[in-house]
């Protein structure tokens, strides 16, 4: 059992490392803070374990040259009954937030100083699974709220380029990290988990957002 995980306003719900205002990771046009070991190591071993279980994972599916593929990797998407959101001609409703999830809101909330009420889990199995560039600027999304992610097992490489200027900026997040993007970064930035053969470690990544409630959208366009 995570520590504290019940114990939701009374004590801890994880062992959070006190936080730091941090650098800007960006140089222009954005901004996004870095909080590495946010979590335990003992807490985010033992939450990933939780997830995996507990949650219905599934492949996901996406069109590519007018043609739907179904991904190696598996989402997983949790949020308040009101959010909802439709892609490739398919309502998708929501699974119920687990005690696990509310308890890492709450917290995560506290550091972006922000509520969310929709996170999206994405299931690395390894290296070969990823994310190609992209921006979180899907039209169900408040634009002026912040996206919060934190990551879990293996530590994968991540990348920042700029829309214009294509200025590119790496790091490692690492298990039991935090990462903060503050409008208006998906205007003007997209990101990436690159694809590599020297991982062979899962990695859940949790993506923290605030959706426009009853928002429905009717094309083809997917959310990451």
């Amino acid at each position: 059992m995570l520590t504290s995980i019940y114990a939701m306003k009374q004590t801890a719900l994880f062992e959070i490392t006190p936080v730091q205002h941090g650098q800007n990771l960006l140089p222009k046009d954005g901004s996004a803070y870095y909080y590495p070991e946010w979590m335990s190591t003992v807490d985010s071993t033992q939450l990933m374990d939780q997830l995996e279980k507990t949650l219905q994972w599934e492949a996901d599916h996406l069109f590519m040259f007018g043609k739907q593929v179904t991904t190696r990797r598996k989402v997983a998407w949790v949020a308040d009954p009101n959010c909802t959101y439709t892609y490739s001609g398919v309502k998708k409703q929501a699974q119920p937030w687990i005690p696990e999830l509310l308890a890492l809101k709450s917290q995560i909330e506290e550091l972006a100083q922000s509520d969310f009420n929709s996170c999206l889990l994405n299931l690395y199995h390894d290296g070969k699974d990823g994310m190609g560039w992209h921006s979180d600027d899907e039209k169900e999304l408040d634009a002026d709220s912040p996206i919060a992610s934190m990551s879990l097992g293996a530590t994968r490489k991540f990348s920042f380029r700029h829309k214009s200027d294509k200025t590119t900026i790496s790091l490692p997040l690492e298990n039991g990290s935090a990462l903060v993007m503050y409008a208006p970064t998906q205007q003007f930035w997209r990101h990436a988990l690159l694809k590599t053969t020297t991982i062979h470690m899962p990695r859940i990544n949790l993506t923290f957002r605030k959706i426009n409630p009853h928002y429905e959208r009717h094309d083809n366009k997917r959310m990451y």
